[in-house]
């Protein structure tokens, strides 16, 4: 068995969450598999070993635990990326679309320098919105995208293309057909 297809059997499958005919995909199982968590990590970083990465930058929730691992093994600093309210310094701000509807992310205004590299993750690329608002927020702030890293691709959905169409190189570590 593939490390990848290793990795995909990690992953809880829960149908009908958060509404019916959803598949969730929870990444709390792989992360609570210590083999699978470094295994994933390792993958993730491998490409950007001695690249010279300032910065990875992690859209809440579940790219925090990535991002902050990441980080780690690239001596980065680490950037939350989060939902409007939740930072305590001086923020910037950018809407994002949503399947049904608009909202909104920010970070800190001093959170990354013009040029600093930068790398984006999360746990899965769905329909791009999100992980599209962060690379335009990181961009207004003058960080260059190294690319954008995730765990799970859903490719059905298109947010590959969304983030490619920027100019932004994706990663990921297994895919799975449907919503």
């Amino acid at each position: 068995m593939s490390s990848n297809t290793k990795l995909a059997a990690s992953i809880r499958a829960i149908a009908d969450y958060p509404k019916p005919g959803i598949v969730f995909r929870d990444i709390t199982t792989l992360l609570g598999d210590a083999a699978a968590f470094r295994e994933a990590v390792d993958q993730l970083v491998a490409p950007y070993q001695g690249l010279g990465v300032d910065k990875i930058a992690g859209i809440e929730a579940r790219g925090f635990i990535l991002g902050g691992a990441l980080a780690h093994q690239l001596s980065a600093g680490f950037v939350p990326i989060r939902k409007k309210g939740k930072l305590p310094h001086a923020t910037v701000r950018i809407a994002y679309s949503l399947e049904y509807g608009v909202d909104e992310m920010e970070m800190h205004v001093d959170a990354v320098k013009p040029g600093e590299k930068v790398i984006l993750t999360d746990d899965l690329i769905a329909t791009g919105g999100t992980a599209e608002g962060a690379v335009k927020l990181l961009r207004q702030q003058g960080a260059e995208i190294v690319s954008a890293c995730f765990v799970i691709d859903l490719p059905d959905l298109g947010g590959r293309a969304k983030l490619e169409a920027l100019g932004v190189e994706v990663r990921t570590l297994v895919e799975f057909s449907g919503h």
